[in-house]
C-alpha cells in the first residue's frame, strides 16, 4: 500500500502508460519490459517468468545459449536469458540492448510490424557491423518480408563475425507478436546446414511452446 490519494496514484499510472513503462487493459495495469531499465525484478514480470523454463529447456537440449527480447524503439531489450557459454564480444544479460535492425530477434520483431511502421525502428544510416552486414534499406526490406513469410530469421554473421543466430516470434492470445526468442552459436562450431537442420526447428518449437503458455495463461 502507498499513502497517496487515489487521484495521485491514477495520474502516476497514466504517466507510466504514456512513457511506455506500464500497459493498461481496462482497470488493470501491468509493467512492460521497459521497466528493466529501472532495475525492476524480471522474475516479477509475467512474460519472462513464463519464458524462463522454456529458455532453459531449449538451451539444455542443444547446448547453446537462448534469449528472449522485445522491441523498444531502435533496440531490442533482453528480458530473458539462459546461457551455456559466452558467444558474443559483449556480455549479454537481462536488460541488455542491441540494435534491432541487425539482430535476429530484432528482425523478427520488425518483420511482424506493418510495412509503414517498420522504418520507425530502423536507422536512416545503416552502419556495417561486419563485412556481411546488410546496409541497403531496400535489401533489408526484402529480408524482413522473407522473415515474415518464413516465420523465423537466420542471421549470418551480420552482428559479429563468427556468430550465427536463429530467432522466431512469440505471440500472445490474440496472435500479436509480443517478443522474439533466439539461439546463438559460433560459426566455427555449427555449420549453416546444422543451423537449418537442428537449431531452426528447435527455436520454432520453443517459440510455439511459449506462445501456447501465454494463451493458456490468458484463458485462465
Amino acid at each position: 500500500m502507498v499513502d497517496l490519494p487515489r487521484a495521485a496514484v491514477r495520474r502516476s499510472l497514466l504517466t507510466l502508460v504514456a512513457t511506455g513503462y506500464v500497459t493498461r487493459s481496462g482497470r488493470l495495469f501491468q509493467p512492460t519490459p521497459r521497466v528493466l531499465g529501472l532495475s525492476a525484478r524480471v522474475a516479477d514480470m509475467p512474460l519472462p517468468r513464463l519464458a524462463q523454463p522454456v529458455l532453459d529447456d531449449l538451451s539444455r537440449s542443444i547446448d547453446e545459449s537462448a534469449s528472449l527480447a522485445t522491441l523498444d524503439g531502435p533496440d531490442i531489450l533482453y528480458i530473458g536469458r539462459s546461457e551455456t557459454r559466452r558467444i558474443l564480444g559483449v556480455d549479454l544479460s537481462v536488460g541488455s540492448r542491441l540494435p534491432a535492425w541487425c539482430t535476429s530477434m530484432g528482425r523478427v520483431l520488425i518483420a511482424a510490424l506493418p510495412a509503414a511502421e517498420r522504418q520507425a525502428h530502423i536507422p536512416a544510416n545503416l552502419t556495417a557491423r561486419t563485412p556481411k552486414t546488410i546496409t541497403d534499406h531496400a535489401e533489408l526490406d526484402a529480408v524482413l518480408d522473407g522473415i515474415a513469410a518464413d516465420g523465423y530469421c537466420i542471421l549470418e554473421q551480420e552482428l559479429e563475425l563468427g556468430l550465427r543466430s536463429v530467432a522466431a516470434p512469440v505471440r500472445d492470445g490474440t496472435g500479436q507478436v509480443v517478443a522474439a526468442l533466439n539461439v546463438g552459436t559460433q560459426a566455427a562450431r555449427t555449420s549453416l546446414r546444422d543451423v537449418r537442420r537442428i537449431i531452426v526447428p528447435a527455436v520454432i518449437r520453443a517459440a510455439a511452446t511459449l506462445t501456447e503458455a501465454i494463451r493458456l495463461q490468458r484463458r485462465g
